[in-house]
C-alpha cells in the first residue's frame, strides 16, 4: 500500500478530508495551523466544496462548527492549547447539548512552550467537560483516528476531543490513506428540537443524559483498538503509555521485546479494566504521559500509593516535553547524552525582520514613553511581543489574547497615567475589541495603538479579519473621531507618531493610533504570487 509523508498536523487533516467532513473551522496558533492551512491548500477539499476559511478566534470557530454539526454534517474546529481557553465557554455546553453530526475539537498542546504562554494539558479540559478524548500515539494514528473520531462522535451523540502535542504535530511520517473516501452527510436537523437550547430546565435534562453516557464512553475505551494490553514477563513493573508516550516507549525497544507488561492509552475515558490487571499484577506502575501527570494523579489519589511514579515523584521531570532519552533514563538505561554547546555560540533569540513595521512603531513609542517614565507600555500576543527583548525592550506584560488593551485600562483606573496598549491588527479582533468598548465607556484614559500590518503574521501571514475594517470598528465602538489616528509606519513619519504619541497622552479620554504597512514578508510572498500568475497568464497567451 502506497505510503505519504505526512506531518502529524497534515494526518489529521487528509483524515478529516476523507473522513466526510463539510466544515474546518480555526484561528491560527502553533502547532495547529498547518491543519487548516492543508485543508486550504488541497484539490480534493476544493472539489468537496469543504468549508475551510479562518474565523475572527477560537470562540467563533468552535460555535460555527457546532453550528455546522447542529444541521447534521461533519465539522471540526482546530485550535492551540491556550485557544481552547477563549473558546471554554461553548467546548463546555457543547458537551451538554451534544453533537448531531460528527463534531471534532482538535486541540495542539505545546510542552516546553516552544511557542506559548504555558503548557497546559487538554486533556484536562475534555475530563473537565467529561467528553470522551483521543489521543494518537503517531502519524498513522492521527489519520485513522480524525476518521475514527467522526464515527465516535456520532455514535455517542457528543463531541469529541483530540489531542496532540507538537512533536507529534511538526515530524513526519509514512501515513497509509483509506481506500475509500467517506461522503458528506446530508444536511438533517436533530430529532430532538430543543437539543440545543440549553435554558435551565432543558440543560438539567442534557445534562442527565451526559452523566448517563459516561458509562457508554468508558465502554466505547475499552473496547477501542486504540487502547491496548501488552503481556510482559517481567512484573516487576507496568508501563502505562499515553499518546505520543508510547511512541517514546518503542523507541528504547526498537524490536518490540520491552519485558514489562503495557497499557496503551489513547483514548479516554482510561480503560478501566486494563488498569486495574496491570495495578494488580506488577509491583509498581510507571505511567508515561506528555503535558500534566492527569492519569498519574488518577491513579496515585490523595493516598500517595508508592507502586505510582512518574512525574509527581521525579522519576521523570516534572515540566517540559516527554522525550526517548527520558523515557530511556527512567527505564534503567544508559543515556548517551549530547556535548554541551560550548561558550563560543551564543544564543540567537527571535528578533523582529528587518524592514517590519512594528520597529517604527516601537523606535518612536520609547523616545515618548522615555518622557513620562518606563513601566507603562502593555502589549498582546504577536510578533510585536518581540518588543520585550533588545534593543526596544519596550513592553512590560504580554499575558493573554486581547489583555493589553484591559490591562492598560486597569493600570490607568489605579492611577498610571499614561497607560499604553499595543495590539495587532487580528489580535484586535480576535479579543481586543470587547475591552476597547469597556474603556471607551469609562472613559478611561489610555492610548491604543493597534500596530496593522495587514496580516496573522506570527503564524505565516494568513488573512486577517481585520483588514480594512479598523477604522470603522474603531469608530463604531465609539473611538472619538479626533482621537482616531492612522499613519503609515515608515521611518520618515516617525516625528509625526511622536507628536501624535504625545498629544494623545495628554489627552483625559481613549485615544487610538493606528500605524499601517504590510508585513515585509507578507509582501514578498504576495509579489512573487502576482509575477507568478503574471507569467501563467503570459505563457497562455
Amino acid at each position: 500500500m502506497q505510503k505519504s509523508l505526512l506531518l502529524g498536523v497534515e494526518a489529521i487533516a487528509q483524515g478529516a478530508i476523507d473522513g466526510g467532513m463539510s466544515g474546518v473551522y480555526a484561528y491560527p496558533g502553533t502547532p495547529s495551523t498547518e491543519i487548516t492551512e492543508y485543508i486550504q491548500h488541497s484539490k480534493q477539499a476544493q472539489e468537496l466544496n469543504i468549508h475551510r476559511d479562518w474565523a475572527a478566534n477560537e470562540k467563533t470557530a468552535m460555535e460555527s462548527a457546532l453550528g455546522m454539526s447542529y444541521a447534521g454534517k461533519r465539522s471540526m474546529v482546530c485550535m492551540k492549547h491556550v485557544g481552547l481557553n477563549v473558546a471554554a465557554d461553548c467546548f463546555m455546553n457543547a458537551a451538554i447539548t451534544g453533537a448531531n453530526g460528527g463534531m471534532l475539537i482538535v486541540v495542539a498542546d505545546d510542552p516546553s512552550m516552544h511557542s506559548s504562554q504555558n503548557e497546559q494539558d487538554s486533556r484536562v479540559y475534555g475530563k473537565f467537560a467529561m467528553m470522551p478524548i483521543l489521543e494518537p500515539s503517531n502519524q498513522q494514528e492521527a489519520y485513522d483516528m480524525t476518521r475514527f473520531g467522526f464515527e465516535l462522535s456520532e455514535a455517542c451523540e457528543i463531541p469529541v476531543l483530540l489531542r496532540l502535542t507538537t512533536r507529534l504535530a511538526h515530524s513526519r511520517a509514512g501515513v497509509v490513506r483509506a481506500a475509500e473516501v467517506v461522503a458528506q452527510n446530508e444536511m438533517k436537523l436533530p430529532e430532538d428540537k430543543v437539543q440545543f437550547v440549553l435554558l435551565p430546565g432543558i440543560a438539567r435534562k442534557r445534562y442527565k443524559l451526559l452523566l448517563n453516557n459516561q458509562a457508554k464512553f468508558e465502554t466505547a475505551s475499552e473496547e477501542s483498538p486504540y487502547n491496548t494490553y501488552t503481556e510482559g514477563t517481567d512484573k516487576s513493573m507496568g508501563i502505562i503509555a499515553c499518546g505520543l508516550g508510547y511512541n517514546y516507549l518503542m523507541e528504547n525497544y526498537p524490536n518490540g521485546d520491552c519485558p514489562y507488561p503495557v497499557v496503551k492509552v489513547s483514548q479516554y475515558p482510561i480503560p478501566r479494566t486494563m488498569i486495574q490487571k496491570i495495578t494488580s499484577e506488577c509491583d509498581k506502575v510507571m505511567i508515561l504521559e506528555e503535558g500534566y501527570p492527569v492519569v498519574e494523579e488518577m491513579l496515585k489519589g490523595y493516598l500517595e500509593k508508592e507502586a505510582v511514579i512518574g512525574r509527581l515523584d521525579g522519576t521523570l521531570s516534572r515540566d517540559g516535553e516527554l522525550k526517548p532519552e527520558m523515557v530511556g533514563r527512567a527505564l534503567g538505561f544508559d543515556v548517551e547524552e549530547g556535548a554541551e554547546v560550548p561558550n563560543l555560540v551564543s544564543a540567537r533569540p527571535p528578533a523582529l525582520c528587518v524592514g517590519c513595521s512594528h520597529i517604527d512603531v516601537y523606535t518612536a513609542l520609547n523616545e515618548v514613553v522615555a518622557e513620562y517614565g518606563e513601566g507603562r507600555v502593555f502589549a498582546d500576543i504577536g510578533c510585536y511581543t518581540l518588543g520585550a527583548l533588545p534593543p526596544f525592550n519596550a513592553i512590560n506584560s504580554c499575558v493573554d489574547m486581547g489583555a493589553s488593551i484591559t490591562m492598560a485600562k486597569g493600570a490607568a483606573d489605579a492611577g498610571l497615567i499614561p497607560s499604553v496598549a499595543v495590539i495587532g491588527d487580528s489580535t484586535f479582533t480576535h479579543s481586543g475589541m470587547t475591552g476597547l468598548l469597556d474603556a471607551i465607556n469609562e472613559k478611561t484614559p489610555i492610548t491604543v495603538i493597534i500596530s496593522d500590518n495587514e496580516s496573522i503574521s506570527m503564524t505565516g501571514g494568513q488573512h486577517s479579519s481585520a483588514k480594512g475594517k479598523l477604522e470603522a470598528i474603531c469608530e463604531g465602538l465609539g473611538v472619538e473621531e479626533d482621537h482616531l489616528h492612522v499613519l503609515t509606519a515608515v521611518p520618515k513619519k516617525r516625528d509625526d507618531l511622536k507628536e501624535m504619541l504625545r498629544k494623545e497622552f495628554e489627552y483625559q479620554g481613549v485615544s487610538v493610533i493606528i500605524p499601517r504597512r504590510v508585513c515585509v514578508q507578507k509582501n514578498v510572498r504576495d509579489q512573487k504570487i502576482k509575477k507568478a500568475a503574471k507569467a501563467k497568464a503570459a505563457a497562455k497567451a
